[in-house]
């Protein structure tokens, strides 16, 4: 399948609204979808860091991005705290960090190579603005199943056992593949009742 990144446009936000409810399903919470002025606000304060896949003139993904100071970075907050809400805040364009606040990828689309092209869109963004890293923190959705059907292991277990690959997350271990690297965990970094409100904090950096 042939497709195309591009910056995200204001004409594109109708697509990308209705692209969040085919790619979160419950039980993945409607309060945390992008709703179009949140999109809109994100192309009006940093349009370089907004981005779409097109494939034969439809959105079949999207990336949404802010630069945060390394103080933000450095305290590894709640998905909240950390970039100021869905309109992001606390976007500070002199600041250290990319930080990756969404992906997203229709489901009929998924492991076709798009996810892998926006993070390579991401790491060329970090080394054209000489920032320090891209971070952020990762859903881990396999966790709930996990514990219910294999073993109750905390999730700091869980993440670590992803990482040893004794563990496959569908989330989490593409995002290792691509070459970020698991810092830690961070709890109650947003609700997400599947990955029991947590978020796996990564790191790539040039």
């Amino acid at each position: 399948m042939a497709f195309a990144i591009r910056p995200m446009l204001s004409e594109d936000v109708s697509q990308v609204v209705g692209l969040q409810k085919l790619a979160f399903p419950p039980p993945f919470s409607e309060d945390l979808h992008w709703d179009p002025e949140h999109l809109l606000r994100h192309v009006e304060l940093f349009p370089d860091g907004q981005f779409v896949a097109e494939s034969d003139g439809q959105i079949i993904g999207s990336c949404s991005n802010a630069i945060i100071p390394e103080a933000s970075w450095q305290a590894h907050g709640s998905w909240g705290a950390t970039v100021g809400g869905p309109y992001i805040r606390k976007h500070t364009p002199s600041g250290t960090t990319l930080y990756g606040l969404d992906i997203t990828v229709h489901p009929q689309h998924r492991k076709s190579g798009v996810g892998r092209a926006f993070y390579n869109t991401r790491y060329a963004l970090v080394r054209a603005k000489a920032l320090n890293r891209y971070g952020t923190g990762c859903r881990m959705p396999d966790y709930r199943n996990y514990t219910e059907f294999v073993a109750p292991v905390d999730i700091e277990t869980y993440a670590a056992k992803v990482v040893a690959g004794e563990v496959q997350d569908r989330t989490l271990t593409p995002l290792l593949r691509y070459g970020l690297r698991l810092l830690g965990v961070i709890k109650n970094y947003m609700e997400d009742v599947e990955s029991a409100n947590a978020g796996a904090l990564l790191e790539w950096t040039p």
